[in-house]
């Protein structure tokens, strides 16, 4: 059958071919501006797209009509996030999130903001912009292609510029801003260094307060304006009510480090030829981001003449951050550099829109804009900025103001947009080289490359702060300012080390001893993680593909084997807890989902034994600032008692182990039964990806994919951070990659729930089951591979001239 569809811009042919070989798969023909030359889309059987064109320039092209084919709501929601234009489609509900995303632009000069991700930057983001255009236009042409959420909800999809790529800043990862405001408030209760529960420090480091600096004057509601720019927004229920409204309870939310990257990990590993079972390297990578449907990631195969690049990225972007080029391979994760503060200014009580510094008053910008609502007047916003960053908050009455400087903020930061530099490079001296104007988040960057090459290189802007530590907030009066950025040539990194491996998980990569160990950050991640890889890396002199995988889903808890150990010396009266403590003893440390004495321990160290420690060190009114605890310093406490717990510390430890146990076995039995043999981890422990509009799309549009019940969690390799309230799973590994680099065909992944971002599509849940499962598909790169894979083609052809 055979249906076409002209009119100007564009005509449509779509041909549809009986099931059989894959050279019989359904071809869709697009006529489009733009395009210079025909270029082909092969979609492979798991919906990756493979992008064949004739020149560079209209290989992003391509991608950008490609990723808007699959994932255009996405897309234009996170453009109007991004923005600030969220009123405009939704109504004036949200008129204080747009505010709040505006003061989170890029507002520097653009010709210097593209010169710092490379020469042929801005072009690429242009020709991106345009094949998102030539979808968008095609949307408009043929309604049918316009995906499910814009016609129940009655708008349409924008147009979109290339400087909207590097201006939106603020869905990149964030930083400490939270936790310095957090710590302030923990000073002004006392003793800051009883902060450690919340968030200890590494290398071991005791905050020096600022001088000048009240931390009683540091209000949680400063955070309120950051958490409205940076959080997801909730559309289950109106504005008002949700968290992201007045109410929000910025407390909790601190005392969680909620959307920063502390809740967040990440693994990458690489294996020299020397060490593995093929005499070719291997590299892996899974990074950790919040779950949702559709999914951050997304894969694509990008060809060109020089240029073949195959991997992960997110979809609003151009290029592959995550992947590799038929010559090297890449994979990140984050490096926890600290690249934000919080400044606190004193405003003239004759003008709050002046603040002092270095002895004088000094006017603040200024700058108005109009916020377009649905249904409502324009509503005009002020936003004001200080020397050091955009003003999150302001008391009048105590004429205090607040700003956050952000390395993310200045020029070359687009989150992830500097992998269209170092995608293309060759070597690793191009590689190494490409990461120096690396910009945000800062990253931890494995290498592989065909000659057997291995490395590591860590990248991003990293303020020089002479004289202080980064870790309270500061006063804005010209005592405390940034000298600079650390060059990259001074942090640490490796290149073919002896040992044959390299890994990281967001843990301390800066060695002990470096000149730079304790002035690049301190909150880096639990070493649970990469203690696990290590010892697995190092206990095998030949490692496979399904040794990488098998490592990548791996639920062997180090954190759990410590603390059962604990328990060998008690003996509780009470007969329920001794057979829970005979239950732990006797569990392998698996936190696999079928799995009972998995599911009793973390309803103990999350919901009770953290608390009870917690309780038992900190005052009432400070234990609330504290939040869930950092787990490594708990243990590292209940491991070695000293007089924090008083004068007889061991028996201190002790009754806290035996107390929170028996209220552990009170929780799960409330949630799983009397019967320890139908416990399961799983049937607490669930993933659930909801589309951001699930609460607004009618019942006709099933856009949820799970429950899916879940192993592990958040210390084991396959991490999986959850929620102590439901065990709703909040992030994870939803993608994984495993490159045989060199024999790239072997190569595997996987991205949950699946690369589509249309509900109807097959391609939107069907790669969760194999995720929860610990499967993969391949990630073909050969195009004899992927011909033979094919499921749909997509033929673009340039519209005529004049047409």
């Amino acid at each position: 059958m055979t249906t076409t569809i002209a009119n100007g811009l564009l005509a449509i042919s779509l041909l549809t071919a009986a099931a059989g070989h894959a050279k019989d798969a359904p071809l869709t023909q697009f006529r489009v501006a733009g395009l210079q030359e025909a270029a082909e889309i092969v979609v492979d059987r798991w919906g990756i797209p493979h992008i064949y064109a004739k020149s560079q320039q209209d290989a992003f092209f391509v991608q950008g009509f490609n990723a808007a084919r699959d994932r255009l709501w996405q897309m234009d929601f996170w453009r109007k996030r991004g923005l600030g234009e969220l009123s405009k489609t939704f109504g004036p509900a949200y008129v204080e999130n747009d505010r709040a995303a505006r003061l989170f632009l890029y507002r520097g000069d653009m010709y210097r903001e593209w010169l710092a991700y490379g020469s042929d930057a801005k072009r690429i983001a242009e020709s991106f912009a345009a094949g998102i255009n030539a979808f968008v236009r095609a949307t408009r042409e043929n309604p049918r292609l316009l995906p499910v959420e814009f016609r129940k909800l009655g708008y349409e999809p924008a147009l979109w510029s290339a400087d909207d790529i590097v201006r939106i800043r603020a869905h990149g990862l964030t930083r400490n801003a939270s936790s310095e405001v957090a710590r302030a408030r923990t000073a002004c209760k006392g003793d800051v260094g009883i902060d450690e529960l919340r968030s200890g420090l590494q290398p071991a480091w005791r905050p020096s307060m600022p001088a000048g600096l009240d931390p009683c004057t540091v209000p949680a509601a400063m955070m309120r304006t950051y958490t409205l720019a940076t959080s997801e927004i909730d559309f289950k229920k109106p504005a008002a009510d949700s968290a992201h409204a007045l109410g929000i309870d910025i407390v909790s939310m601190l005392a969680a480090g909620e959307r920063t990257e502390q809740g967040v990990g990440s693994n990458n590993w690489v294996i020299a030829p020397s060490r593995t079972s093929t005499g070719r390297p291997i590299l892996a990578n899974d990074p950790h981001r919040a779950y949702s449907a559709p999914s951050l990631r997304y894969i694509a195969h990008i060809a060109a003449p020089g240029m073949d690049v195959i991997g992960a990225g997110e979809p609003f972007l151009p290029g592959i951050s995550i992947g590799h080029n038929g010559r090297i391979a890449f994979g990140l994760t984050i490096f926890r550099a600290d690249q934000e503060d919080v400044y606190v200014y004193e405003t003239n009580p004759d003008n709050r829109n002046e603040y002092r510094y270095q002895g004088r008053w000094e006017p603040m910008t200024m700058v108005k804009e109009t916020i377009t609502a649905k249904g409502a007047a324009p509503r005009e916003v002020e936003l004001k900025f200080t020397r050091h960053g955009p003003v999150v908050f302001e008391d009048a009455s105590k004429g205090t103001a607040f700003s956050l400087r952000l390395a993310w903020l200045d020029q070359g930061m687009a989150p992830y947009f500097g992998s269209i530099d170092f995608m293309r490079a060759r070597n690793w001296e191009q590689f190494s080289a490409s990461m120096n104007r690396w910009g945000a988040p800062s990253e931890n960057q494995v290498y592989a490359d065909t000659s057997g090459n291995i490395g590591w290189v860590p990248g991003g802007l990293i303020p020089v702060r002479p004289n202080w530590d980064g870790l309270l907030p500061v006063p804005g009066d010209g005592r405390y300012e940034w000298a600079g950025y650390r060059h990259n040539d001074e942090l640490p990194h490796e290149h073919n080390p002896a040992r044959g491996w390299i890994a990281t998980a967001n843990n301390k990569t800066v060695p002990e001893g470096h000149l730079l160990e304790s002035k690049i950050g301190f909150e880096w991640a639990d070493p649970s993680r990469i203690d696990r890889i290590s010892q697995v890396l190092e206990s095998s002199k030949r490692q496979s593909l399904l040794d990488s995988m098998r490592l990548q889903t791996d639920y062997r808890s180090s954190h759990a084997r410590r603390l059962v150990a604990l328990l060998a010396g008690l003996k509780p009266d009470d007969e329920a807890a001794q057979r829970a403590l005979q239950l732990l003893i006797a569990w392998d440390f698996e936190v696999r989902k079928d799995s009972a004495p998995a599911a009793l321990y973390e309803v103990w160290f999350s919901r009770h034994l953290k608390a009870a420690v917690i309780a038992q060190m900190a005052p009432a009114d400070r234990q609330v600032l504290l939040g869930e605890g950092d787990s490594r310093v708990i243990l590292g406490i209940l491991e070695q008692p000293d007089a924090k717990l008083g004068v007889d510390p061991f028996a201190t430890r002790d009754r806290i182990l035996s107390t929170s146990l028996v209220a552990a076995l009170d929780d799960t039995v409330r949630l799983l039964g009397n019967d320890p043999g139908m416990w399961e981890w799983g049937k607490l422990h669930h993933a659930l990806f909801v589309h951001p509009l699930a609460g607004l799309l009618d019942a006709t549009v099933d856009a949820t994919v799970g429950p899916i019940a879940k192993s592990g969690d958040e210390f084991t390799v396959n991490s999986s951070t959850y929620r102590r309230k439901d065990f709703r799973l909040i992030s994870g590994p939803s993608f994984r990659m495993v490159l045989d680099v060199g024999a790239w065909n072997n190569s595997r992944v996987i991205n949950t729930p699946g690369q589509s971002g249309d509900p109807a599509s097959p391609h939107y849940r069907d790669m969760a089951a194999d995720w929860e499962a610990g499967r993969y598909v391949p990630l073909l790169y050969s195009r004899k591979a992927v011909e033979r894979a094919a499921s749909a083609r997509i033929r673009l052809t340039p519209e005529a001239a004049g047409n």
